[in-house]
Parts: structure tokens; sequence; C-alpha cells
């Protein structure tokens, strides 16, 4: 099973006909529970128990069946349990218009059905109403089990503290009292106690202030708190410490008092003695008190004064972090899209002039203004771990080696490349695309931090991390392909280390890093399951150590990466639905089908979408946006429109990886992801490689 479905609601599913327990599961992990498939009766009975969410069965697999075993069952639920059934029936509806699913209704309890047919929508919001039914029934029994827990502590707290227990009801004047209440007034368990009896064992001195007591609270509700003493049946004097709180019942009515009593003698006899001794002390301790207090107040307003210093340091430091942020992006923006305005601009002017000749150099560089600002957009995602990778098992040796030349000619000849390289390292499961960019970044790093040449070093190696080690690097434990790339160079001061992967932070010239750099490769390594770490030293030069997750699989073999194909022509009549909110992109799509031969469907929304694919037209392939409006987004579009065409093939464009695409898991066979900002030529050849049927 796999681990989302361990920690899922579990659902019953006893539909033994046909493929119903195969859509019912589905449709059931689509509403957030784990279906558990019952493949008999007697399989389905022996699954009900209180740890199940909800049952699904249909109408048909208990017509005639020996339903006594699971109305028992039923019926030996325990008092806060009432396990919900969701019957699927055929034509003939609920109870009142069906005498079986009357008898059903009588047997299962707590039974709602649906006729089939039924919409998946439907089945998803009644499963799922069911299932909340069923989270308030385990949240009352945690209830109950949390006032059994009480009532155990509060009798075993009583024992401890010599509490006896006590209730007056005042209407009736009756007194019920615990052995221990009745110990504190000298009474043995057998002794009868009422009020009258309390009343007269009260020093006569202390009674009038003990029934104004009891008045007062009945009268204001106020709590019943006072002491007095009481004399034994044995005569002797004994203090008495008495609680109480006065509670009505439902309604508001019959007040009575309820409360605890303790024997004080031996407190009360220790604070005489201790008065009678202390009489000369008491202005010096009182004294001494009010400095104890005057000095308290000071340290609790000094407290309060640093609190609050502590707070505007942070939100301080919060503003700074925002502001360098929205700096650097409105700075780094600005320039792209002057770049692309001015180009646009010049575009315009020349078309009204006539001038076509200098087009092609404004078409060009309001191309690559654009690139920058995609490639800026993806070093923000990978440094909040948002992008969409598409790891890959490869061999970590083999990309270096492929990346020499470049590397060489990117560091320049002042300085010495150097590889040290395990011969046998295992296989990594990463973004090759991302962790190219990530090596080649080191190295430019590395390169600028050696202007007067030195050498950089290469290395790979195998590390298995158990324990302190892991957990040092915030990594779960197991096994790892490490990354060094190290130089000669200037190295860093702590300071900096500290620093490093903040976005836009940058020890270089204005204008000479965006400060980009780190914080992608320190996404790029979080959200592959890996790590990244700074060893460095003023003067004596830096190490980078990249930590990747192992693959156990072989990797890729050197070239077997797949490549963008060019896009051939449409067959005839081929069809494909696009749906995004964003007109713009939307009449960029539906051109480029056009462009190959394609007929176009568009819709807005998933509700539209869906309407379309219901309609039954031809249709090879739904584009689809991941962030739609409305209460269907683009997974849940896909997955509603797989019900109606099993194996529709179905392209996800998205921003970011949005967990919405693959929620816990991969994505299911005939579905990609293809992220904004795209390149419409990119776009093309997934659309023809998607319909061919080929493997990216």
């Amino acid at each position: 099973m796999p681990s989302s479905e361990r920690s899922a609601p579990e659902a019953l599913v006893f539909t033994p006909n046909g493929r119903d327990a195969t859509i019912a599961a589905a449709l059931l992990r689509e509403a957030g529970a784990a279906p558990r498939i019952c493949p008999d009766l007697a399989a389905f009975e022996a699954a009900i128990s209180d740890e199940a969410c909800f049952a699904v069965l249909t109408e048909e697999a208990l017509q005639h069946a020996d339903l006594r075993g699971i109305a028992a069952r039923v019926a030996a639920q325990p008092p806060w349990s009432d396990l919900p059934f969701i019957v699927l029936t055929r034509s003939g509806g609920g109870p009142e218009r069906n005498p079986a699913a009357a008898h059903l209704s009588e047997v299962l309890g707590n039974v709602t059905f649906l006729e089939r047919p039924f919409h998946p929508i439907t089945f998803a919001s009644v499963a799922r109403t069911a299932l909340k039914g069923r989270h308030r029934q385990f949240e009352a029994r945690a209830r109950i089990e949390q006032l059994h827990e009480s009532e155990g502590r509060l009798s075993t707290a009583l024992q401890a503290g010599r509490l006896g227990t006590w209730e007056f009801d005042v209407e009736s004047g009756t007194l019920g009292s615990s052995d221990a209440c009745k110990a504190v007034f000298g009474r043995t368990p057998e002794q009868p106690f009422g009020y009258g009896d309390l009343i007269a064992s009260i020093h006569p001195e202390d009674r009038p202030a003990m029934q104004a007591a009891v008045r007062a609270s009945i009268e204001s509700g106020a709590d019943y708190l006072i002491e007095y003493r009481n004399i034994w049946p044995d005569g002797t004097l004994h203090w008495a410490e008495v609680r109480a709180r006065l509670v009505r019942d439902r309604d508001g009515r019959r007040p009575r008092l309820v409360g605890v009593s303790s024997d004080i003698t031996a407190r009360r006899t220790a604070e005489e003695n201790l008065r009678r001794l202390n009489e000369t002390l008491e202005e010096r301790v009182a004294a001494r008190t009010a400095e104890l207090r005057q000095a308290h107040e000071a340290v609790l307003v000094e407290a309060e004064q640093r609190r609050l210093a502590e707070e505007l340091l942070r939100q301080s430091q919060k503003m700074e972090a925002v502001g360098q942020l929205t700096g650097g992006l409105a700075h780094d923006f600005n320039n792209l899209l002057t770049g692309i305005i001015g180009s646009l601009d010049l575009i315009q002017r020349r078309i009204e002039q006539g001038r076509s000749e200098e087009l092609g150099r404004y078409i060009a560089a309001s191309k690559a203004a654009a690139g920058r600002a995609a490639a800026l957009t993806h070093r923000l995602l990978a440094f909040s771990r948002r992008q969409t990778l598409d790891p890959k098992p490869i061999a970590l040796n083999q990309l270096i080696a492929g990346m020499e030349e470049l590397v060489v000619r990117t560091v320049g000849p002042a300085i010495e490349l150097r590889s040290a390289l395990q011969e046998d390292l295992w296989a990594t499961l990463v973004d090759p695309n991302q962790l190219e960019n990530a090596l080649l970044n080191l190295c430019i790093n590395a390169r600028d931090a050696m202007p007067q040449g030195g050498r950089l070093t290469i290395g790979t190696a195998n590390a298995s991390l158990r324990g302190h080690a892991a957990g040092a690097l915030e990594l779960a434990p197991g096994d790892y392909v490490l990354l060094d790339v190290e130089d000669t160079g200037t190295g860093m001061s702590e300071e900096v280390m500290q620093r490093a992967f903040d976005p836009f932070f940058t020890t270089k010239p204005l204008g000479q890093g965006t400060g980009l750099g780190l914080s992608m490769i320190y996404g790029f390594a979080r959200q592959s399951g890996g790590q990244v770490r700074i060893e460095s030293e003023l003067g004596r030069g830096t190490r980078m150590r990249l930590y990747l997750p192992r693959h156990a699989g072989p990797a890729l073999e050197a070239g077997t990466l797949p490549a963008t194909a060019d896009a051939p022509r449409a067959t005839a009549g081929e069809t494909v639905l696009v749906v995004d909110d964003e007109e713009t992109v939307r009449m960029l799509v539906v051109e480029v089908l056009q462009d190959l031969g394609y007929a176009a469907v568009e819709a807005a929304d998933g509700q539209d979408g869906l309407k379309l694919i219901q309609a039954g037209g031809r249709i090879d392939l739904l584009v689809t946006d991941v962030g739609l409006p409305g209460d269907m987004n683009g997974r849940q579009l896909a997955d509603a429109a797989r019900v109606v065409r099993p194996g529709l093939r179905v392209l996800f464009i998205t921003g970011y990886a949005e967990t919405a695409v693959v929620g816990e898991g991969d994505l299911e066979e005939g579905m990609q992801v293809l992220t904004k900002p795209f390149a419409m030529d990119a776009l093309a050849s997934r659309i023809q490689e998607m319909i061919r049927g080929r493997q990216r």
C-alpha cells in the first residue's frame, strides 16, 4: 500500500460485481480516503470495526445474503460509534420507494442511498460527508476517553490530597458526603452525616459566618470558600477548609453546592505558633516584602521592554529581508522590462516607418530580455523550492566529464582544473539540467574568488549518513552522492557564510551578480531531497559540498536523455482541448495548434472543459493549466476527464510545481508537465510527442 494510503482514513468497499470496486476505490482516493476492498461478505463483516471510517457497498451485493452477522456488529458498536454506510442502488432509489432499501436501512442504521448512475463529484461529496461525520464520532470517542482519564486522575488527586467531596441540594436541604469528607469531621464511613449534623459540629462562634457564606454563594453564584473550627464527637477541636461552587441542571434549576473539604488543623496550628514567634518580625517582613514586590515589578517592566525591543528587531529584520528581496526583483525586472518594452516600441516605429530590415535585431533583443526574465523566475522558484523538477537516474561522473570542456572555457586559462572522482560512484536521482546549472554556477563563483588564478577541484564520493551525521545536515538517514567544488581563492568570512544563501545577497560589485546563484542551488538541493554546505576560511579558499540522494537502480547511459524533436504536421481530424483562464496563453496555444494543423477547442475553466469532454466530440489531447478558477483545478479536471475517457492524454502547463498536479506520488501514465514560460516550438514538439504516444 502506498505511504499516502497508510495515513489516510480507511473506507470499506464491498462491490463484488464488475468494475464497481475499481471505480469506487479511485473515487475514494480522490475524496481523501484509503479504500479497503472486501472480496466477499465474510471479509466485509470481519472488517467492520471501530477504526473503519465508513463503508461503500452495492445493493445487489447484500441481496439474499444472511445479514445477521453484520447486524450484530452494527448493534454491538459502542455508544459513540455509528458507522456510516453508503449503499449504491440501481433504479428504485431510497427506502421510500424501495422495500429492499428500507430493510437495509433497518439493518445498517446510519445509511445513505446513492442511486446509479451518479456523477463522480456527487459520490465524492457523499463520501466526504460520511468521512466528516465519522471524524466527529472519533472526536467524541476521544473526549469520552479523556473524560474517563480525567475522572481517574481526579480521584487519585483527591486521595493524594486527602480531600473529601460533598454535595448540598439547596432545595431539599440534603447533604451527601464521601468517606474522606466524613473523616474531616470525625465521622466513620458507617455514621450518618447530614446537613443538620454538619451545622451542629461547627464551633458556635464560627457557625453564623458559615451559614452567611452559604447564603451568599446561593444568592450571588459566587464560589464558596471558608475555614472554620468544628468539634468532633470525641470533643476535640479541629479546623476544616471547605470550598464549593454553585451548579445547576441544564434548565437552570435545582441549585446545588458541590465542593471539597480538607482537615487543616495541622496547618492552622503551625500558623498560630509561627504568628506568636514572629510577632516582632512582622513589620520587618512587611517592609522586606514591599521591597521584593517593587524589585519584582521592576524586573517585569525590564522583561517587557526587552520583549518589545526583540520584537521590533525581528520586525526590522523581516522588513530588511523583504525590502532586499523586492528591491532586487524590482531592479532586475525593471532592467529586463526596459529591454522588452524598448524593443517593442522600436519594432512598432519601424513598422510604421516601413523599415523592416532592422526588425530581426529588435525581436532578438526582446526575446533575449524575456529569456533572462524567465531565468530569473526559475532561480526564484529554485530558491523557494517550487520549481518543476524532472529527476532522472544520473551517473554524476559522466555528467561532470561531459561538462569539462565548458567548465574549462568558463573559468579561463589562469585556473587549473582538477578532478577527484570516485570510480564506483552510486547513481543519483536528480534533474540533470538543474544539476548542470548548479555545477556551472559553483565553478563560476570559484573563478570569481580567484582573480589572480588558482586551482579548481571537482570531486565526487559516496556518503552513508546515519544518526547524528544525518541530523546535523538536516537529512534523513541514508545513502547520498557527494559533489565537491573546491577552490584556492579568497575564502569567506563567518558573516558571509551565514548569509550566502540569502536571495540577492552578493559580495560582487554592483552590476556583476544577481545574488541568486547560491540561493538557487540551495533550493534545488533541498527540493531534490539533498543538502548543500559551505566550508571556507579567509585566504585559504572555499569548498562547496552538495549532497544528492542515491538512486538504487542503474543510471541512464550517456546520450539517452531525451531531446526535443521537430514537430511534424497533424493528421486530419486530430483535436486538442485547451483549458486556461489566461486568455493570452490560451490564444497562443491555439495559434500553435492551428499552425500544426490541429483542430483546437478552448475553455476558460474546469467546468466548461469538462462539459466539452462529456459532449462526446473527438479529443486526442487535453492541455490544461493547473491553477484554474472555480471549484475544479487542472488535476481534478484531468481525473474527471479520464473517468469519461479512460486513457486520455493530458499535458499540464504550470508556472510552478503545484502539488495539485502529482499529489504525494508521480504523474499517471499519459500525463506530462510543461513549465511556464515555454517556447512555442517546445510546446509544439511536446504536443506532437504525446499525441503520437512517444515517451520523453
